[in-house]
């Protein structure tokens, strides 16, 4: 699966990437809250037939040509809601560069 990241990687980016947005944030005037996060993916399911194998989730790219022999391919949505680990009542606020588009 070249083309493709396990589910648990690609979530594990994401936390790192919102948490570096969150720590660039910090002083900041503007910031958003993270109230949710939805994604929607193209994921494979993959089950291996050896004793004592999991089922493996994987992330494909949305241009992904499904490998139609060996894995199926199905479109999830997911919905995150961002909690704080340090403090779990206060609400996660991000931030980050404007981008030229973003007026």
């Amino acid at each position: 699966m070249d083309d493709a990241v396990e589910l648990a990687d690609m979530i594990a980016q994401l936390r790192s990437e919102l948490s570096r947005a969150m720590a660039d944030g910090e002083g900041e005037g503007l910031r958003f809250q993270a109230e949710k996060l939805e994604l929607e993916l193209t994921v494979g399911v993959e089950r291996s037939r050896e004793p004592g194998a999991k089922v493996r989730f994987w992330v494909f790219d949305v241009h992904h040509s499904a490998r139609s022999a060996q894995v199926a391919t199905q479109r999830v949505m997911l919905t995150l809601q961002p909690v704080r680990g340090d403090a779990p009542d206060r609400p996660a606020l991000i931030s980050g560069v404007e981008l030229p588009h973003e007026r």
